[in-house]
């Protein structure tokens, strides 16, 4: 089938390259020519496990093409994704800008029948909103094109993206037209064979699936955080109450591992615009604003524990930092817990030495040459001159260290542990202060 996405993003550039994998005609369309020009030489502009082969690899087998041409992106394909950008606007209201602009440059060159697929993240009623301008545009050109407009929303993880749509757990389809349904189940046959994954629904629930499914867990998150912080006052260990709930299956263990917050391109911003969504309609939506605000405060947490180590004073102290992305298997540093960390560090007159296998380019971006902030080469490398270790990010790499000679690289032996990643007994027995989320000591 021919196929067109807008965007060459990260949901865009995923979307578009299974979906060429599986044997179809995609174009990739976007408005940034250097992203364009470094696509056609197989230069990624993101880190996601196995993306940079598969493009390589339907490139040249001429499965998918760039381009920054609107009319023929159009004219190609029936499908037409929309994957751009929704950043929040400064009261977290999702902007629909960019979506809005996809729509009309549809409306405004195409020629015959079309699906427009709303693969953003949008808000519920975005899709009427879409309606509308290509209603608009067509009207002005005197013109009268059947479409249909589409709620097809993105469940990829960061690190996972890959996996996760070539064998999906779910592929929403909101649309009212049961043709129109039809024509998505044959474009996602290939990823349907096992079992029925497609589950069709009316376009405004489709779309609320989306930041439901984001909140919740989220939800979960922030509530795990809280128990973390409740259990150290009462002497527990969360990691062993995360056990003892998570063994029930009406839990599960997925999303309720205590740590310093989350972070990322989605969660904050999907929590912050439902939340929004709910007072535009006149209801206030208080788990949503809890959820956030206790998320906020999570993020302070490894630097209080820091200052109370050193009684509020760590003037001319150096930390080793360990994790700059806000999960591990991406570069991804929007809303990361380390840069609230690493910033107000420095802030209170520390030195920051960082290092993260895969992030260490986006943090040049954001940082340059940030006074009391040295980016590194390893993890080694972060201890050097170091007073005290700061855990961020679960790499793997980070799992198992030489405690050793974590010990003797560091000069107050002291680790600020934001993952749970080590035992505080083992730690204790190697003479190294331990200071973990929610946990025993």
């Amino acid at each position: 089938m021919k196929v067109t996405v807008f965007g060459s993003g990260y949901v865009g550039l995923v979307t578009g390259v299974c979906l060429a994998e599986v044997g179809n005609d995609v174009v990739c369309i976007d408005v940034d020519q250097n992203k364009i020009d470094n696509l056609k030489k197989g230069i990624i502009p993101i880190y996601e496990p196995g993306l940079d082969d598969l493009v390589k690899n339907n490139q040249q087998a001429g499965r998918i093409k760039f381009t920054t041409d609107i009319q023929e992106a159009v004219s190609h394909g029936i499908f037409q994704f929309i994957a751009v950008g929704t950043p929040p606007d400064e009261d977290g209201a999702a902007d629909l800008q960019y979506v809005l602009a996809v729509a009309k440059s549809i409306a405004e060159n195409m020629d015959e029948y079309r699906i427009v697929i709303d693969k953003s993240t949008v808000p519920v009623g975005t899709a009427d909103k879409v309606k509308a301008v290509i209603q608009k545009v067509q009207a002005e050109r005197g013109v009268s094109i059947d479409f249909d407009v589409v709620s097809n929303p993105e469940f990829l993880k960061e690190g996972a993206a890959i996996d996760d749509f070539m064998k999906p757990d779910r592929i929403i389809v909101g649309t009212d037209n049961p043709r129109t349904a039809e024509l998505l189940k044959a474009l996602y046959a290939p990823f349907n064979r096992s079992h029925e994954r497609i589950i069709t629904m009316d376009v405004r629930s489709a779309e609320l699936t989306k930041y439901a499914a984001n909140a919740m867990l989220a939800t979960k998150i922030s509530f795990m955080n809280e128990l973390a912080n409740l259990a150290e006052l009462l002497g527990a260990d969360i990691e062993q109450v995360r056990n003892g709930i998570g063994s029930d299956t009406r839990i599960g263990y997925s999303f309720i591992y205590p740590g310093c917050g989350y972070g990322g391109s989605c969660f904050p911003k999907d929590v912050k615009a439902l939340e929004r969504t709910a007072q535009q309609m006149g209801y206030k939506a208080e788990l949503l604003n809890a959820v956030e605000n206790v998320n906020d405060r999570q993020k302070q947490v490894l630097v209080n524990k820091v200052l109370q180590h050193y009684d509020g004073n760590i003037q001319g102290k150096t930390f080793a930092l360990w994790g700059l992305a806000f999960k591990p298997k991406t570069d991804d540093m929007r809303e990361a817990p380390s840069r609230v960390i690493l910033e107000a560090l420095i802030d209170a007159g520390a030195s920051i030495r960082a290092f993260d296998p895969e992030a260490m380019h986006e943090a040049k971006r954001i940082y340059g040459d940030k006074a009391g902030l040295t980016l590194v080469e390893s993890a080694d490398e972060a201890l050097h001159g170091a007073d005290a270790l700061v855990v961020v990010t679960e790499w793997k790499n980070f799992w198992s260290p030489d405690f050793d000679a974590l010990k003797n690289a560091l000069n107050d032996a002291v680790i600020f542990d934001g993952r749970n990643l080590y035992p505080p007994a083992l730690l204790k027995k190697q003479g190294i202060a331990y200071y973990g989320i929610g946990r025993s000591n």
